[in-house]
């Protein structure tokens, strides 16, 4: 009986084509844009966790001031060198830590001149950020200490200003200083926002200090943990040593903040999931309307076909076989809808990411489920018109023009 319900219901959506076709475009683009909309928003969610990790592993900053509402100010006093000395001699399970001060300046090296970010940091950035150097050597202590002012370049820099040329041993201009370039870090590439890493300079602290800066303060201190230490214990130890330094009264808030690596990339990454829930939800609300316009259409079918329904019951056809006949029609329609539905949306993501630059990464669960929710559309939309059809009176429906 399945069977013969099947061929029949083949038989009525290829005799309406044109009908068929837009009684499913509403599942189509309902399945499509959940299925588009989740596949970027887990595409984004993959490129977000892969550009943290970039930054390095086991991290934690530690910034003056707090951040959001109703926390304390942002202008809070920065760091002092001491601070730095104290975290590394105090602390334990601690692999590297480094102060960083940020800004801007025009480079320039013969003809050409590039704006680019300036950080102020010692060797203690490169084994934190886990950034090797492609060429040349770090600083050294002499440099660190403010003497010589020696810079590292990132590579699109080196490639503004140098071309193919080894910049190692030449002297450029950083804002209003001169500096001799000792070596070039390894090519990052950009994040998934669009910020591109390398384009960077590393100078020694003490030179952006006093020759950029203008200010003896530290603005943000980065640390590594050890591999396998707790960094929620590295967190409270600097939490405590920070409160102690900065003479904090108990009960009284901080005026600094250390985050954690993992904790920031959770926010993130919980941002994403966020967004990415939310307009697949929208995009759901436009499976509900293409059911309701399976069931319009089912119930235009059952009065064309009224007479058609009479001579099949009035033959011997049970209610049961009319029943399953207008039910299985209006579940192929909709499982039809939602194969060309997750076609679609696959493609429409495959595109999207593509030109965004994230990876592609399909649910195969989202697709199961999109599928069985499109089935589950003709089952809840299509009995209300399939129960019509199989109440019908026999001798009503053959007098029925």
């Amino acid at each position: 009986m399945l069977f013969e319900a099947i061929k029949l219901a083949l038989r009525a959506v290829r005799r309406n084509a044109l009908r068929s076709f837009l009684t499913v475009l509403g599942v189509v683009i309902g399945v499509a844009a959940v299925i588009g909309m989740v596949t970027i928003g887990n595409g984004t969610t993959a490129q977000v966790s892969a550009d943290l990790s970039k930054l390095g592993a086991n991290i934690l900053f530690v910034r003056p001031g707090q951040f959001g509402p109703g926390r304390a100010s942002s202008e809070a006093r920065t760091f002092t060198t001491r601070d730095l000395e104290a975290i590394r001699g105090q602390v334990s399970d601690i692999r590297a830590v480094s102060p960083e001060n940020r800004g801007s300046a025009t480079v320039i090296y013969g003809g050409q001149n590039h704006a680019t970010s300036v950080v102020g940091t010692d060797n203690g950035f490169f084994t934190v950020r886990d950034w090797d150097l492609s060429s040349g050597r770090m600083f050294l202590p002499s440099e660190e200490r403010g003497g010589r002012t020696a810079c590292i370049l990132g590579e699109t820099v080196r490639q503004k200003l140098f071309g193919a040329a080894a910049p190692e041993g030449l002297q450029m201009r950083v804002g209003k200083i001169s500096c001799m370039v000792v070596g070039v870090l390894e090519k990052k590439g950009q994040t998934g926002m669009g910020n591109d890493q390398d384009d960077t300079i590393i100078v020694p602290l003490r030179v952006f200090q006093r020759r950029i800066g203008g200010s003896t303060g530290i603005s943000n201190i980065v640390l590594s943990g050890e591999e396998g230490a707790f960094t929620a214990k590295i967190q409270s130890d600097i939490e405590g040593l920070m409160r102690e330094r900065r003479k904090i009264a108990p009960g009284r808030d901080d005026d600094f903040s250390v985050n954690d690596m993992t904790q920031m990339a959770a926010a993130m990454t919980g941002t994403t999931n966020l967004l990415t829930g939310l307009l697949g939800s929208v995009a759901a609300v436009s499976l509900l309307v293409g059911g309701i316009g399976i069931m319009n259409i089912m119930l235009v079918s059952v009065t064309e076909r009224t007479r058609e329904i009479g001579i099949r019951l009035s033959i011997g056809a049970l209610e049961n076989q009319v029943l399953m006949q207008f039910l299985v029609e209006a579940v192929t329609l909709s499982i039809l809808g939602g194969v060309i539905g997750i076609l679609l949306g696959l493609s429409i993501a495959f595109g999207a990411v593509t030109v965004l630059g994230v990876p592609f990464v399909p649910s195969l669960g989202l697709i199961l489920v999109a599928f069985v929710f499109s089935a589950m559309i003709g089952v809840v939309f299509g009995y209300f018109p399939a129960r019509r059809a199989a109440h019908l009176n026999p001798i009503e429906a053959l007098r029925h023009e």
